[in-house]
């Protein structure tokens, strides 16, 4: 009779997994999730930006106050930081929208560039060139406001604070082109790119003699379905400012990315997006990709958005949201997905198991770097009923223990992008913004998870022991 592990192993392999294998492979979830890799050299010299500055500017002021020495020696350096983060995450959103247009024209054998291009061009359609802006004017006291007034300015008082409108004509607001506009750019990225893409597969395009060079053949072959695309965009937009006076980043940002956000920031939400990762990657499909559009596309977002605000207030207080992408690799895969660091640990103190020792050396050098398929796909880990709880326990208790320490406010948000490489506790360092009880509380987890994976290490020497004793008995 086939025990109920063998019964629900062969269901989720024959069922299950075809459907989420499908799910992962769906082209325009793929292009979601490429567009985001794409980017991240963009988004990686942005946060190197910010984090200099942390460590130029911002800690040396909270240590010994406004305008100490140190800071002001590196005032040349704070001033280039600036100048690279508005070429890199202030046009975030525009750079995204390039990247999800090529990576999902070229999904569909049409031209990439041009869909690209397309895409930027459609998504700058929504945006308005004439954004309001109000600046709090931190050295001006209220009693300065009627000559101000005098002077044609627009100033307003709050609880003490005087504030300057601005109407910026012909400028477009970085509210737009940065991780603020992220799904503004998503939505009519998508839109405006299949427009482009189908009008193209039906061949309603210029078709140009077969002499003429490629390049100009293709960039005629786009002009029809581009305009089509980008007009598309523009009277979109039009009835979106016609019908409710908001232009569409407004509207998106109120019905779609605030509440799809607030919702991701549950913890309800994030143990769920954990576990799926850890789920998928027992049965041996890439966890991380299948659930890529969710924290990709949702907690990048989160990540970039906490970037914005402190770059702007230097105020982790003032960070919307306690989970973003990178606090996954910060607090729940150390040494890769299932924290594996903790497992080869365990192996090296307790194991008997003359393979998995092996395994276990020859996979600590890349373990530390958070490369675990050799002991993922060689221990194995896929497949494996003995380790299934530790697999699906650790990452989840992981996350629980970061997300208190996180809610609780004694540690701030991740909010810098740093490379996924990065040993434990240095990752969440950096990306806290040098923030010595984050790197602590990932060197907790990390303990956490050797604690849970270890009796299920000494589990594995009693199977061995078994089986040599049942090779005996068979031989005699």
């Amino acid at each position: 009779m086939a025990s109920p592990m063998k019964g629900f192993m062969d269901w989720m392999e024959t069922k299950f997994m075809p459907v989420a294998t499908r799910i992962g492979n769906q082209r325009h979830l793929v292009a979601i999730r490429d567009g985001f890799i794409s980017i991240m050299p963009v988004t990686m010299v942005g946060s190197i930006a910010v984090l200099l500055n942390v460590f130029f500017r911002d800690l040396p002021t909270m240590w010994w106050g406004e305008g100490n020495g140190f800071t002001e020696a590196c005032s040349q350096l704070i001033a280039i930081n600036g100048l690279v983060w508005n070429g890199s995450l202030a046009i975030l959103g525009l750079c995204f929208t390039f990247a999800l247009g090529y990576c999902l024209s070229k999904s569909y054998e049409v031209n990439a560039v041009a869909g690209g291009v397309i895409a930027l061009s459609a998504v700058v359609c929504t945006m308005n060139l004439a954004p309001a802006f109000s600046y709090v004017l931190p050295e001006v006291t209220p009693d300065a406001l009627p000559a101000l007034q005098a002077a044609g300015l627009v100033v307003t008082e709050a609880d003490g604070a005087v504030s300057l409108a601005v109407t910026g004509g012909g400028m477009i607001s970085t509210e737009l082109t940065s991780a603020t506009g992220l799904f503004t750019c998503l939505i009519f990225g998508m839109i405006s790119t299949m427009i482009y893409v189908k009008l193209t597969q039906k061949k309603i395009t210029i078709k140009l003699p077969d002499g003429v060079p490629p390049s100009v053949s293709n960039a005629f072959t786009a002009i029809i379905p581009g305009c089509v695309a980008i007009y598309a965009c523009a009277i979109i937009t039009q009835i979106c400012v016609t019908a409710t006076g908001q232009y569409p980043n407004a509207l998106i940002s109120e019905l779609i990315q605030k509440p799809l956000l607030g919702m991701s920031q549950s913890f309800f939400a994030v143990i769920l997006t954990n576990f799926l990762m850890q789920f998928f990657w027992f049965f041996g499909i890439h966890g991380s990709n299948v659930m890529a559009p969710v924290t990709e596309g949702i907690y990048t977002p989160a990540l970039l958005e906490n970037l914005q605000v402190w770059n702007a207030t230097h105020d982790v207080s003032q960070m919307p949201y306690i989970w973003t992408r990178g606090s996954f690799d910060a607090y729940t895969m150390m040494g890769g997905s299932g924290i594996t660091l903790g497992l080869l640990i365990a192996i090296f103190l307790f194991s008997r198991r003359e393979d998995s020792r092996t395994i276990a050396k020859l996979s600590a050098p890349m373990g530390v770097f958070n490369i675990n398929e050799p002991v993922v796909f060689g221990m194995p880990v896929v497949l494996n009923p003995l380790y299934l709880i530790p697999w699906l326990l650790v990452p989840v208790v992981a996350t629980v223990v970061a997300l208190l320490f996180t809610a609780s406010g004694l540690i701030p948000p991740v909010f810098i992008q740093v490379p996924w490489i990065m040993p434990v506790g240095l990752y969440a360092f950096f990306a806290t913004g040098g923030n010595v009880l984050a790197a602590l509380v990932a060197l907790l987890n990390l303990t956490i998870s050797f604690a849970i994976w270890t009796p299920f290490v000494i589990l594995a020497n009693r199977e061995i022991a078994s089986e040599v004793a049942a090779d005996k008995k068979f031989d005699q």
